[in-house]
């Protein structure tokens, strides 16, 4: 049974990014909302973002409310932010497959890969 899964790390703290939240979309076609969650202390979800019968092959998008966290996060920022929502966008190709889309957040810049 496929999971999608994912976890956040501010690069520029050196720790996990807790308290960020993430909304998951379905973008086939018109963009339906389909969950929102909050990491945890250790930057992750408790528990897939999606499996289940609801995991499915498509296109899907997380957004990252980056901004939000960064705020709290205790580091000098610029007026309007850098970074404010991330979007990422993916498609899931394999319904029984693990995607791991893990962010990298710094107030800066950002990265992701398919992890596992």
């Amino acid at each position: 049974m496929g999971r999608l899964t994912t976890h956040v790390l501010d690069t520029a703290l050196g720790c996990p990014a807790e308290g960020l939240t993430i909304e998951l979309w379905s973008v086939d076609g018109d963009p339906v909302h389909l969950a929102t969650h909050v990491t945890n202390a250790d930057g992750r979800i408790d528990g897939p973002i999606l499996d289940g019968d609801a995991f499915d092959v498509g296109q899907y998008e997380l957004r990252f409310h980056a901004g939000d966290y960064l705020k709290t996060s205790g580091q000098t920022l610029p007026d309007p932010l850098f970074l404010d929502i991330i979007p990422i966008r993916f498609g899931i190709a394999e319904a029984g497959g693990h995607y791991h889309v893990p962010l990298l957040l710094s107030p800066f810049g950002y990265s992701t890969y398919r992890g596992s």
